[in-house]
């Protein structure tokens, strides 16, 4: 019987790219690596340009595309109405919110040697911008943020669906659809298919509190909504969105040797979240209803692609809205972001179910991003092959898991059949079949590989000036690390300069050839989160954590539109621990306009909730309106102020709201990913009274 070693060799490399970069080998001289002047229309000082082996894989590539079928071509352009003129979207606090201008680039007619062609390709039809029509009565406007956002004609207003990530481009898009379609009616509904922001978040842009209030429009989303909403955007949002710089490149500069759009579309915009709870909520599992006189047919489909998700059809349009479950891409079994594991098997039946319950009648099929699909044999085609693309991934490697691969070894096992190589929106502009492989035995196994070795394995800065050490010191490791460079062994070099500069965080000729090394791996993939990963982490290891703001998924109004037990969860995460050491306390907290309760206990350094209960003898009683709650949840209004004016009424030890205070923490949205790269201190987010600390790394 061969061993696990011999079965894994015996198997096909599953990345062409990086099988190529680890194995050629060049006789040119090692210290090119660091004396190469910088790339022509570089964005940075020290970038370079793709290396000899960099574009032989981009060559080889390219050799094995189906450049033959056009047909996203065509599809991408059919219905288009007209464009939006203006490139910039001002945001409200006075910065820009979406560019377009940036992407101009990807127009002209000419190959990029630091761009994947199937990157590129992908790029380019992500470029449309402007209004389309999908068919009688359904319109879309692309191309204005990650997502696409939709129109439905009711009998009375417009029902529009996925209001993208910003007020202010939701706003942009809204006039533009008046211009050239609008005929006066006002929104009538809305539709959030999923719980990710790029499907709620603009929602301010098309909706006010009046409009909600008059109690003529509903906003529909699937069940669990705000649950995962909140727990999937806020109680992890902090180092999501730190994750973010590297998975979606956000201050990566756009242009042939940066940034060349996200693969679902260009880019996120920068205006203002915001979120209004659902009024009406789809529970069941195929459930019908008619909104503003439109017969909707909707699908629940939770954890596919979001944890709470829905399908939807249209059957007096033939139009099947299948929300971000299919849409022009492999997408994320696990996100680079940070996100819980998705379940490619249920999502796979969940296209099963959708093809038959709806695909084999529909005339046109839509989704939340992309170009729509046209004619029932298509739309069969892509459902089908989507279908296939989960429960392949789900089952292969699933099948190499239980024949002694790991999660340490799947990711260079594992690659799509042919088949599904072979047509374009099965191939990994979203998702990648290399880190999504690693999702699926992670989903099943854990992150464990099984070799007690890395069970409790000692964290990077502590094991790497042992390494150092053995290796026979920085300047051993930098000498093999350019002569691994020149060579083209790219994924080889980052194991030795890893270490290196983990031990030494200061060393600033190993920072450089490392990122000089990620530059490389980042030229040669084809999905935007690998590249832009590769690509972010050379820029912060050249010049520093960047300064920009960071994106708040835990806004003001995001706060405001939890449940009460959702921000009392939120508070269990935000205290730290260490200084609530010997605290014990519990406290009632009535809410008289909802009529909820709850009993929220501090004891063994954990701040815990439950919902309808109340404690017979409590330190403190608080009862207080949820709408005036909102307030403080809010930072608008401390709980000090309400209870100074009656707002609030406080029977019991207040003082137990001082010392709760004093434990919880402002997330320090800069914390540090690569050795060496956090910015000064006078540059670190400010404390203010009610933190622990000034929210910085725990290792600080």
């Amino acid at each position: 019987m061969a061993t696990r070693r011999e079965f894994i060799q015996s198997l096909p490399a599953a990345s062409a790219a990086f099988a190529v970069a680890s194995h050629m080998v060049l006789d040119e001289n090692p210290a090119v690596a660091q004396t190469a002047a910088p790339a022509e229309g570089h964005f940075h000082p020290k970038g370079k340009a793709p290396s000899k082996f960099t574009r032989e894989v981009l060559e080889k590539s390219k050799a094995t595309l189906p450049f033959d079928d056009t047909r996203d071509l065509e599809e991408q352009k059919k219905g288009f109405i007209a464009p939006m003129k203006q490139l910039k979207i001002e945001a409200d606090a006075g910065h820009v919110a979406w560019d377009m201008a940036r992407f101009q680039f990807l127009d002209q007619e000419k190959e990029f040697d630091s761009i994947h062609p199937s990157l590129l390709r992908q790029s380019r039809l992500n470029n449309n911008y402007g209004l389309y029509k999908v068919t009688d009565d359904i319109y879309q406007v692309r191309g204005f943020d990650l997502s696409d956002i939709s129109f439905v004609r009711g009998e009375k207003g417009w029902i529009v669906i996925d209001p993208l990530i910003t007020a202010e481009v939701v706003r942009a898009a809204w006039a533009l659809f008046q211009e050239h379609i609008g005929d006066s009616r006002p929104v009538s509904a809305v539709i959030y298919s999923h719980s990710h922001t790029d499907h709620w978040g603009g929602v301010r842009g098309i909706l006010s509190d009046e409009d909600l209030a008059s109690g003529e429009v509903d906003i529909i989303a699937p069940r669990d909504f705000m649950s995962h909403t909140i727990s999937e955007n806020v109680y992890a949002g902090n180092a999501m969105n730190r994750r973010l710089f590297y998975q979606y490149g956000l201050n990566l500069p756009a242009g042939p040797h940066g940034y060349v759009g996200q693969g679902l579309g260009q880019g996120t915009s920068a205006g203002a979240i915001g979120l209004i709870a659902p009024t009406r909520i789809v529970e069941d599992d195929i459930e019908e209803m008619r909104v503003d006189g439109v017969l909707m047919i909707h699908q629940n489909t939770p954890n596919t692609e979001a944890p709470s998700e829905m399908n939807t059809y249209f059957p007096e349009h033939k139009a099947l809205w299948m929300a971000e479950n299919v849409v022009s891409t492999l997408h994320n079994i696990y996100t680079l972001r940070g996100a819980p594991v998705r379940d490619p098997l249920r999502w796979s039946k969940y296209i099963g179910e959708a093809l038959y319950q709806f695909g084999v009648n529909a005339d046109v099929m839509f989704a939340s991003h992309h170009w729509p699909r046209w004619g029932n044999d298509r739309i069969q085609e892509v459902l089908r092959a989507q279908r296939d693309l989960y429960a392949n991934m789900n089952n292969q490697c699933l099948h190499y898991a239980n024949r002694g691969v790991t999660i340490n070894q799947i990711h260079n096992v594992y690659q799509l059949p042919q088949g599904l190589q072979q047509q374009w929106h099965t191939r990994g502009y979203h998702g990648s079949s290399e880190h999504n492989a690693r999702g699926v035995v992670q989903r099943y196994l854990g992150f464990w590989d099984c070799n007690p070795t890395t069970l409790i394995p000692l964290s990077p800065e502590d094991s790497a000036p042992l390494y150092v050490e053995m290796m026979g010191g920085a300047e051993a490791i930098m000498a093999k690390g350019r002569e691994l460079h020149a060579a083209g062994k790219y994924r080889h070099a980052t194991e030795i300069l890893n270490k290196l500069v983990f031990a030494e965080p200061s060393n600033r000729a190993a920072k450089d050839l490392l990122a000089d090394v990620f530059e490389q791996l980042g030229y040669q993939q084809e999905n935007p989160g690998l590249r832009n990963s590769f690509l972010a982490g050379a820029l912060e290891l050249r010049s520093g954590i960047p300064q920009d703001p960071i994106p708040d998924s835990s806004s003001p109004d995001v706060i405001r539109a939890m449940t009460t037990e959702l921000f009392l969860n939120f508070l269990g995460i935000k205290m730290d621990s260490r200084k609530a050491e010997g605290l014990r306390f519990t406290i009632n907290l009535i809410t008289p306009d909802n009529g909820e309760k709850f009993l929220i206990e501090l004891e063994n350094a954990t701040l815990t909730n439950i919902k309808g209960y109340t404690a017979d003898n409590p330190d403190l009683t608080l009862t207080i309106n949820r709408a005036d709650l909102e307030q403080t949840m809010m930072g608008a209004k401390p709980l000090e102020d309400q209870i100074s004016d009656g707002t609030c009424k406080a029977e019991g030890d207040v003082t137990i709201l001082a010392k709760l205070a004093a434990t919880m923490v402002d997330f320090y949205t800069r914390f540090e990913i690569l050795p060496g790269t956090k910015a000064s201190q006078d540059k670190l987010a400010a404390s203010n009274a009610y933190e622990a600390d000034p929210g910085k790394p725990i290792a600080e």
